[in-house]
Parts: structure tokens; sequence; C-alpha cells
């Protein structure tokens, strides 16, 4: 298993790395003398090149090998990042932040992969347990660690923690991970192919409306946090991801219980949904239950929209997963850049709620919508590439955020 716990390392890495940066946006600002709503789209940029590039890449490097995918994807990485931390201009930290987005993006599914085929079936579960649990952990342990560092030696400090991490993943995966065997990432035409059944594509975009609600309003939680009175910043920032470790773990059993992942999906974006329009109402310490409620349920919904998806189309389980997974970052950027926006026009921290309540009630009504239609007939899907494992994760990536 130590080599599945280089993976997840690696995958502990790109978690902090994909949400440290909400917390140094106004520490950044103040270096580069630019307002959050332009340094905010540093978080746009890396989930857009995650979503849109990561995949392109990724399809065309999938002839490489896993092991010369993951040594690549992740030195990208750590170079990206060490730019991150020496640039010193909005440009230049676009490209960076564009460049690791793409490395992370690359880097996590192939994870995924490897894991499940270096455990062995009788401990896959436990292998992707890992790798998923890396990602999450990001958020709990690396974004404090991050801010915190960052808050004593200045914001660059932490793009330098991040590329330790990196550094580490990448020095143990050189010299203890082997060949192995299986298709990286499945091709572009699996993935577009997913988009001839309505279902999916409506299924998808509950996930984008989710994730411009869910992360699209945590890339300005700092701002939104001074309005609401609290200023114990990473306190609040390590209740969030909290609460997202905890709802992420404890949905599955759940789920596996009922079996009736419809219905969590639906359950999750109402509540997230009213709890993103009670934060508006809410100050000082009142405010930290709510985010222990957002963070749980924001990543909490992944693990049964996943299941529904797979039952959606179960012969092609990696390339809907995969397909999902951009839309979660894509969501993501695409709130990021609308928050950035309103903040430039005049809108108040404190409106971002409210509005992000109501993209997450849209995905809940879609949903709901969509479910009680009849399925359509269901339709041949070309086989996926043989990837060991990936049938069961797809895109490890979307398990996040």
């Amino acid at each position: 298993m130590l080599r599945v716990l280089l993976l997840g390392l690696g995958a502990l890495a790109v978690g902090t790395d994909s949400y440290v940066t909400a917390g140094l946006l106004p520490a950044i600002g103040r270096d580069l003398h630019e307002p959050e709503s332009v340094t905010g789209q540093l978080v746009t940029v890396f989930m857009l090149c995650y979503a849109l590039l990561a995949p392109l890449v990724g399809a065309a490097l999938g002839r490489w090998g896993v092991r010369h995918v993951l040594l690549g994807a992740l030195g990208l990485f750590c170079l990206a990042n060490a730019a991150t931390a020496v640039v010193s201009s909005l440009p230049a930290l676009m490209v960076a932040r564009g460049l690791a987005g793409v490395a992370a993006g690359v880097f996590m599914p192939v994870a995924a992969t490897a894991a499940a085929v270096l455990a062995g079936p009788e401990r896959r579960g436990r292998a992707l347990t890992v790798v998923l649990g890396g990602l999450s952990s990001g958020t709990v342990l690396g974004v404090p660690a991050g801010l915190l560092l960052a808050e004593h030696t200045g914001w660059r400090s932490a793009l330098w923690l991040v590329t330790a991490i990196g550094g580490l993943a990448l020095a143990g995966s050189l010299a203890l991970l082997p060949d192995v065997a299986g298709a990286a990432m499945p091709s572009l035409r699996e993935r577009g192919a997913q988009l001839t059944d309505g279902r999916v594509v409506t299924a998808v975009l509950t996930t984008f409306l989710q994730t411009v609600a869910s992360l699209g309003l945590y890339t300005y939680l700092v701002p939104v946090l001074d309005a609401s009175g609290v200023t114990a910043h990473q306190t609040a920032l390590w209740l969030w991801g909290a609460g997202g470790v905890v709802g992420s773990f404890l949905v599955g059993p759940l789920l596996d219980r009922t079996g009736r992942p419809g219905v969590h999906v639906a359950v999750l974006l109402a509540a997230l949904s009213l709890g993103l329009a009670a934060l508006p109402l809410l100050s000082g310490t009142a405010v930290l239950p709510v985010l222990v409620l957002w963070g749980a349920v924001g990543w909490a919904f992944v693990v049964p929209q996943q299941h529904r998806l797979l039952g959606l189309r179960p012969s092609g389980g990696a390339a809907v997963l995969a397909l999902n997974s951009s839309a979660t970052y894509l969501g993501g950027s695409a709130g990021a850049a609308l928050g950035g926006t309103a903040l430039a026009v005049g809108v108040g921290p404190s409106h971002l709620p409210s509005a992000a309540a109501v993209a997450a009630a849209a995905a809940c009504l879609l949903h709901v919508l969509v479910r009680r239609r009849p399925p359509a007939a269901p339709r041949p899907a070309p086989a996926p590439a043989s990837s060991p494992g990936l049938e069961q994760n797809g895109d490890s990536s979307a398990v996040r955020s």
C-alpha cells in the first residue's frame, strides 16, 4: 500500500492547491494591487483548465502509459506551483494557475486507475479511498496549514507548501511506482458519446449548476465572511472542509442502505439551497454551523450523483463520470467568474450567497423534473477503453469537489 499512499499524497497536494487559493485572494490582491474581483479569476483559470484542457491532454497522453502520465503530471504540477510562488505579475500568475489546473486534471483520474490496479480487486475499494481521501483531506489539513503559513510568511509560502507536498509524491513515485498496465483515461469520443443521452445531459447540467453555487461561492468565502462579521477565516475554512469530509464519508453507507441516489441528490440540493439562502441572514458565530452544513451537503452530493450516472449509462461508466468531473470544475470556474463580475460592478459580497442559493435551487428543480420523466429507451454506447478500476470510479476528481 506504500505506492498507493504516494498517490494519495499527490491527491493531497491537488486538494490543497484547488482550495487554498480562495483563502489567499485578499493577500494576493494587496500584493498585486488588484481587487478580489480580478484575483478571483485565478480560481476561474485553474478550474477552467482542469475542466476543458485536462481532458484533451489526458486523451492525447493515454498511450504513454499510466506511470509516465503520472510522473509527467506531477512534474508539471510542481513546476506550475513553484512558478505561482515566484512570479510577480497577474498575467504570469494566470498562466501558472492554468498549467497547475491542467496537471491536476490529468493526475487525479490516472492516480485512481493506478491505485486500483496496484491494490488488486480485493483491496481496490480501500486503495480508491486513500486517493479520494487525500483529495478531500486537502481542504481540512492542507488549506488551514497553507493559510497559517501564509499569515506568518506571506501568501507565496502556501504555494511552496503545495510544491513541497507534490515534490514528495513525485520523488516517491519516481523511486517506487512500477509500470501500471491499463489505459489512463477514456477517449474524447467516448466522452462525447454520453451527450447523446438526454438524461445524462440534464444530470451533468445539474452538476454544473450545483458547483456554480457551491464552489463558485467558495471562491469568495473570505469577503462573504467579512460581510457577515466573521474574522476567524482559518476556522471558518476548516469547518467548511471538515463538513465536506464528514459528508462525503457518511453518504456512501447511507446510500448503500437506501439504494435511492435520486432522492439523496434532491435532498442534498434542497439543503444546499436553504443553507446558502440563510447565510445573509446570519452574522458572527451563527454563520459557522451553516458553513459545516454547506461543506457537508456540497461534497456529499457527488457520491449519489455518480451512482445515478452509472445507473443511466452502466456500459460507459468511466466516460460519463469523466464528463461529470469536467462539469464540476467548469461550474466552479463559471461561478468564480460570475462572482468576480458581480463584485466588479458593485454588488456587495453579502448578496453572493443569495445568488448561489438560486443556482442550487435551479439544480434541484431540474433534477426533480428530470426524475419525473419516464426513462428513455437505452442506446448502445461505445465500449470504454480497458482501464482496471476506472470504470468503478471514473474520474476521481469528481469526488471534490
